[in-house]
């Protein structure tokens, strides 16, 4: 019985650390503001809508990292999408 309870708890100690050790699941969308035509990144795990509501979405699929979303960012810089 000892041996079951310590076992119990080292599986249970072992699901927790692989848990934590998982990445988190991210999505993120880049908007464009409609008047200044400045585009930002935004965290879709933020429980609210960006305020005001004059944006658009400018890329309509999740990009899965954050890093991702600046490099695709940094592209819509260069070909005009984005003002700054």
């Amino acid at each position: 019985m000892r041996r079951l309870c310590l076992f119990a708890a080292t599986a249970a100690v072992a699901v927790t650390t692989l848990a934590a050790m998982s990445p988190a699941e991210a999505s993120f969308h880049l908007i464009r503001w409609q008047d200044s035509g400045f585009c930002q990144i935004w965290d879709q795990n933020i429980p609210t809508a960006p305020y005001p509501g004059n944006y658009t979405v400018v890329v309509g699929s999740e990009v899965p990292t954050f890093g991702d979303a600046v490099v695709l960012k940094d592209g819509l810089l260069h070909n005009g999408t984005c003002s700054f």
